[in-house]
């Protein structure tokens, strides 16, 4: 009841909330304590000593002061107002304090106390946050680290400092990752503005974060360490119109409900594909470790998208420039050889054996101004998209002067919509102007192969971006009522599963193109309908406790003639009561035998996450043993769907290989967007189901489903 209540409150406690919560100019903490053991003097100690302008309230019961700052009994007493309050008192009387708060008039609270959903106390947890929507209060928390900002001079947590400065956000699910991130920044000499602990997410949840950074003019990036989203649909529809870059680390990507799951695609729907599909959909950067979201955060909150495919790299190292060359395809971002005008520029820049293709070899006895001119040339060419500047130190060069005339370079070639990384490749000198470089805006790397990594993110950003503005596109000639009574009529025969025939007419609702089949239910029926059908044909047994129907014996094909479709009758009835004895057989479909073609699947599951989930790739021993499929969260647009189609490992047989003809690939993706949607209209009632296989033809020629499974919610 708690949580329906809040969800309906919150309507009216929308995101300009956040802002005391983040912006406080006034702190309160509730179990301020002057025992240096207690977190609630950790959190006073660290506000302080991080240099926080505002009034600064400690609220405890015995003492008069805490570390120079007097103390109240209840925020109540305090003279001034209290915009955000941070909570370490024990979880029992966290509810009172909640009252306390609204009717001081406080915007936020801040969490720390543990003891709630994460211990099972979930009741707890809802009643917290229903009570503070009933005074306009948002929560961060429970059971968090805190908050810290950069901009506010605010640690108010128990992480021992503020970070590193720096221009990005970072939210964490971990608090003690955060902690570990905070001092990171330091060694890594990567900073961040903000860095939030996110806890229980019982009210403020990473949508509303990101949707609030995306407006905080302090913060040029968000950065998220992600164990699980309650709302996906949420967050996605956030992420998908934020401005700013979103760079995400996914924890906990082991596959999930295989054993229990009754179709190939939940058998194949482990989190990390869902999870995957829905960053590249929303937009987001995916960072693979957190190595990786410290190097991502960097680029992504020091430059530019990359909007084009051109890459060039200007090196003083053939070894680097080896290596650069190899990340840069394996980065999917492979190199070109630079245009003939920019070859001949670049050549007066180098010794007659130096290489101005691409990578640019300076080679060894380059100096600043041959770095200098080159890359201010080559920065401001049209051709060039993004540049990585490698150095190799050496004798005859001091890489502090390599970094400063780089820098100056890039600011004299007046270019502001490109991107450039460098990497420095030597001792104590070249990490100084490297942390130089990144002071002054520029991502700088200890290996050739990172900032060729950067630069790829930098270039996968602005592609997602590009894909998450392509308009909507309205399908016709659907007929969801028709598919609602389908499966109405199965319920009220007490089923969960369609038969093949009411899934193919489920299918067919939303224009899918089925092969011909009819239900018999005795063998003359059989007869009468291979006929109307034409032979060849093939029969199938049709009964809702038989789902894999081959396992069962229950599949015969290329029936093509009366006496053979008898035979076949006969021999599926006594295979599947051999199988399931008491299975509830409704008959044998007669099905028409489709002509050979490429097998593809097709699959949905109903993610407890995101939702409507869909699967596609090649069929057979594909799907069954190389698992080359792709996954989207549902609806897929044609566009979305033909990039699907290019994903998968097999798409070459797709494109036609071999003398093979192409396949038809534009049919297919409307076949895909059509089930895709069907999807999403019906996911009240679908939890999984298959097209498997579906025969892809010749271009021209389309496609057909042979066989659907649908498996509805108990």
């Amino acid at each position: 009841m708690f949580f329906y209540l809040s969800i309906l409150l919150r309507k009216t406690v929308d995101n300009q909330y956040l802002d005391g919560l983040m912006r406080p100019k006034s702190i309160a903490v509730l179990g301020a304590s002057s025992d240096p053991t207690k977190i609630g003097h950790s959190v006073i100690k660290n506000i302080i000593e991080g240099g926080y302008e505002g009034k600064i309230y400690p609220i405890n019961l015995k003492s008069e002061e805490i570390l120079g700052v007097k103390c109240y009994k209840s925020m109540l007493d305090v003279p001034g107002e209290i915009d955000a309050a941070v909570i370490t008192i024990p979880a029992k009387f966290v509810l009172e304090a909640i009252d306390e708060a609204g009717k001081k008039g406080v915007k936020g609270l801040i969490i720390i106390t543990s003891g709630f959903s994460e211990v099972g106390n979930k009741e707890l947890e809802e009643q917290l946050v229903a009570k503070a929507h009933e005074h306009g209060i948002r929560i961060l928390g429970p059971n968090i680290v805190g908050t810290l900002s950069n901009a506010e001079k605010l640690n108010a947590s128990f992480a021992p400092i503020l970070p590193l400065v720096g221009k990005g956000a970072l939210v964490s699910q971990s608090g003690a990752l955060l902690i570990a991130i905070d001092m990171a920044t330091f060694t890594r000499r990567v900073g961040f503005e903000k860095l939030i602990s996110i806890g229980n997410m019982s009210d403020v949840d990473f949508a509303d974060l990101v949707e609030w950074l995306d407006k905080d003019e302090n913060t040029s990036s968000i950065s998220l360490y992600i164990e699980g989203f309650k709302d996906g649909r949420k967050f996605m529809d956030v992420a998908r119109k934020v401005s700013k870059p979103v760079i995400a680390l996914k924890a906990g990507v082991s596959a999930h409900g295989a054993a229990a799951a009754a179709s190939h695609t939940g058998s194949l729907a482990g989190a990390a594909k869902v999870y995957g599909a829905a960053f590249q959909q929303s937009g987001i950067v995916q960072a693979s470790d957190l190595g990786n979201l410290f190097d991502l955060s960097l680029a992504l909150s020091l430059q530019p998208p990359m909007k084009g495919e051109n890459l060039l790299i200007i090196t003083n190292g053939g070894g680097v420039g080896v290596l650069a060359t190899d990340a840069a395809e394996r980065f999917n971002l492979p190199l070109k050889f630079a245009p003939k005008d920019v070859q001949d520029e670049l050549k007066k820049h180098m010794p007659v054996f130096g290489s101005a293709k691409n990578p640019v070899d300076l080679t060894g006895m380059a100096g600043n101004d041959w770095y200098h001119d080159s890359v201010k040339f080559s920065f401001a060419h049209d051709w060039v998209d993004g540049l990585a500047v490698l150095y190799c130190e050496t004798a005859m060069t001091e890489p502090m002067d390599i970094a400063v005339g780089i820098k100056k370079a890039i600011d004299e070639s007046g270019v502001k919509h490109k991107p450039v990384c460098v990497s420095f490749v030597g001792g104590e000198k070249s990490e100084k102007a490297m942390q130089w470089l990144v002071e002054n805006g520029i991502p700088a790397y200890a290996g050739p192969d990172l900032a060729i990594s950067a630069l790829s993110a930098l270039r996968e950003y602005a592609r997602m971006k590009e894909i998450v503005s392509e308009p909507e596109e309205k399908l016709e000639n659907i007929d969801k009522s028709a598919a609602l009574s389908i499966i109405k009529a199965a319920r009220e025969d007490g089923r969960d599963a369609l038969t093949e025939i009411e899934a193919k007419q489920v299918f067919a609702a939303y224009g899918l193109p089925i092969t011909a089949t009819k239900l018999a239910k005795s063998e003359e029926e059989a007869v009468v309908m291979a006929k109307e059908i034409g032979f060849p044909i093939v029969m199938k047994i049709v009964s809702p406790e038989i789902l894999h129907k081959s396992d069962a014996g229950g599949v015969k094909v290329n029936i093509k003639d009366e006496v053979s479709c008898r035979e076949a009758y006969k021999t599926i009835i006594v295979n599947a009561k051999a199988y399931n004895p008491d299975a509830n057989i409704h008959g044998i479909a007669i099905q028409e035998m489709a002509p050979w073609g490429t097998e593809v699947i097709l699959g949905s599951v109903n993610d407890s996450t995101f939702g409507p989930t869909m699967m596609f790739g090649l069929g057979g021993i594909f799907v069954e043993v190389l698992k080359d499929v792709t996954f989207r969260v549902a609806p897929v647009s044609k566009k979305s769907s033909l990039r699907m189609i290019s994903e998968i490992r097999g798409a070459p047989i797709l494109a036609g290989v071999r003398g093979e003809a192409p396949r038809d690939r534009e049919v297919l993706a409307e076949t895909i967007s059509r089930y895709a949607n069907m999807i999403v209209d019906l996911a009240d009632e679908v939890s999984e189901s298959d097209a498997n296989p579906v025969l892809v033809y010749e271009e021209g020629r389309g496609v057909k489903v042979v066989d659907a499974r649908i498996i509805l919610k108990k």
